[in-house]
């Protein structure tokens, strides 16, 4: 198990590999494609993640990981909801785990997303037919 009881400002990217379970040349190339990871530098260049960096870390890992999103899926739902800071409070418990009411909250809104604009399209199709038929 993994000792999270220590609460820091910045943690480097060999505390954030063991915290999340991803390697580090992963969490290098997940910050050349998502453009909401993006650490900042100390003065020696080494990168230094804040809590909000793991928490996008953690949802990236999620989506591609667990829910099997490509990487250009999980970038959309990400860019989505990066409007919303909420999206990416997740709190890391002692497995590092998503909380997984908020998770489920995020999924419902953006399938409840995907059936309306389905609804609308096949409307506009209806309404074209009947168009024509004017």
């Amino acid at each position: 198990m993994k000792d999270l009881s220590i609460k820091k400002l910045y943690y480097s990217i060999s505390e954030v590999s063991k915290l999340t379970d991803v390697e580090q040349y992963i969490l290098r190339y997940w910050e050349t494609e998502f453009e909401q990871l993006r650490p900042q530098k100390n003065r020696a260049g080494n990168r230094i993640y804040t809590n909000k960096d793991i928490s996008i870390i953690l949802k990236i890992k999620s989506l591609l990981r667990e829910k099997k999103y490509t990487i250009e899926g999980a970038k959309k739902i990400l860019k989505e909801n990066s409007e919303n800071d909420s999206f990416y409070e997740v709190q890391i418990d002692k497995e590092s785990k998503i909380s997984d009411k908020k998770e489920e909250a995020v999924l419902k809104v953006n399938s409840d997303k995907e059936d309306l604009k389905k609804d609308l399209i096949e409307i506009k199709k209806t309404l074209e037919e009947i168009y024509k038929l004017l």
